[in-house]
Parts: C-alpha cells; sequence; structure tokens
C-alpha cells in the first residue's frame, strides 16, 4: 500500500468534509437568523452618498454615533459641501464619530473620488466591479471591509463584507476563519452564490446578532444559533 497517497486522500477527504459541513452551517446561520430577526433592508441612510459617507464614519465606532455626526449635516450633506467646507468645521461637525480629524480629510478623498463620476452613483454602478474595488482601496483611508460595504450598497456590486462581527460569529459556530481577509472574503462568497440581496441581507443580520447576543461577551441566553454554536455549547457544559 502508498502510505502516502493513502494518507493524502484521508486529509483530502476530510477537507472535503469540512467544507461541506462549513457550507452546511453558513445556510443555516443564514435561514435561522432571517426566521429570528427578519428583513434588515440596509444599509440606513437617505441617499446612496450618505452610505458612503456612513462607511467611513462607522470605522472604529458604533452606528449611534455615526448617526449623531450624520445628524449633524442638517440634511445638507451633498459631495459639493464636503468638497468646499474647511476641513477644520467638517471635524466638527463629524466630532461624535471619533476621529474626527482623520475621518474628515478620508471623506474628502472619497468624494475627490466620487467626483470623477460627476457625482452621480449610476455612472459609477456602470463600472466593473473588481475596477470599483481597486479605485476605492486606492483611496488613502480605505481599507477592504469599508471598500466592500461601499461596494455592497452604494455601487451594487456583490461582495461579501467581513468585519469583526462575521470573524466573532464564524469562529464561534465551529467553522475554520482564515486571518487574511480576501481570504475569508472568497471563501465566503465560494460557500454562498453571488448575489447582491443575499449578501446584504446577511451581513445586516449578522451584525444584529453581534449587537444582540453574538457580542465580545457571549449572550447565549435566547440566542437562535445556540444549538448550532460550538462556543455555547461549551460555555453550557461548564456551568
Amino acid at each position: 500500500m502508498n502510505y502516502h497517497r493513502y494518507n493524502s486522500k484521508l486529509k483530502n477527504e476530510k477537507k472535503l468534509k469540512s467544507h461541506i459541513g462549513s457550507l452546511k452551517k453558513i445556510q443555516i446561520i443564514y435561514n435561522k437568523l432571517h426566521r429570528a430577526y427578519g428583513n434588515q433592508n440596509w444599509w440606513p441612510s437617505e441617499t446612496t452618498y450618505e452610505m458612503m459617507i456612513g462607511a467611513i464614519l462607522t470605522q472604529n465606532t458604533s452606528w449611534t454615533n455615526v448617526e449623531k455626526a450624520i445628524s449633524n449635516f442638517q440634511g445638507d450633506l451633498s459631495p459639493e459641501r464636503i468638497l468646499n467646507i474647511e476641513n477644520e468645521n467638517l471635524s466638527a461637525i463629524i466630532r461624535p464619530s471619533g476621529f474626527h480629524n482623520q475621518k474628515a480629510q478620508k471623506l474628502k478623498n472619497l468624494t475627490n473620488w466620487y467626483k470623477k463620476y460627476n457625482f452621480n452613483i449610476k455612472d459609477a454602478q456602470n463600472k466593473d466591479g473588481e475596477l470599483l474595488r481597486s479605485e476605492l482601496l486606492d483611496i488613502k483611508g480605505i481599507g477592504k471591509e469599508t471598500a466592500d460595504c461601499i461596494l455592497t450598497y452604494a455601487l451594487e456590486k456583490p461582495y461579501f463584507v467581513v468585519d469583526t462581527y462575521t470573524r466573532r460569529l464564524f469562529t464561534r459556530i465551529g467553522i475554520e476563519v482564515p486571518k487574511d481577509y480576501d481570504r475569508f472574503r472568497l471563501l465566503i462568497e465560494d460557500w454562498i452564490e453571488k448575489d447582491l440581496y443575499l449578501y446584504n441581507e446577511y451581513h445586516a443580520l449578522i451584525v444584529e446578532h453581534g449587537k444582540r447576543h453574538c457580542k465580545k461577551k457571549a449572550v447565549c441566553e435566547g440566542c437562535p444559533l445556540i444549538k448550532l454554536c460550538e462556543f455555547g455549547k461549551l460555555k453550557e457544559v461548564s456551568h
């Protein structure tokens, strides 16, 4: 018997079983979360431009603080205003979001990129997703998570957003999570068909679940995923 070939076959079978198991869990997670929380209808914004602004403002802060910052614009949040306002004044407006000086410049950087599309979201949406992602990542202050949020919720390109909530949830469920952002994103996109509505809703449901149950300090009581969760099972045993 060729033991090297036999061991290699066993490893491949284990990988396949793990892949299939993770795929089933991914599908079950979505169904259970949707049953528990319903349609999320994200992103919470009045316009697509406001959505893009919110994607930057929410970096390293809660959505409550983002809402305070956006309300400070008093209904006058436009690309023209962002470009024409002094950084100091813009920084004061968005102060509730934290890191306001850095974020003020990031908003201007993003808006300067948007200007090349004449502030017309349809012109941007007509471009290829990978081209848009490359352009967004070239903007100083925009990382992969922020870029994918803008792609999915403003530019209508299906990219699965990987955030802290996603990593925490999938890890606790018992799915092996790659450290690299794009490896994890592509793995999920391999498991779930590329569908804009599905990616939109799935990410929103994960965030909602993260706020209610899968916090840094887990609130397992009443969790709709408790029977599926390896972390929750261990927690029950320890008690």
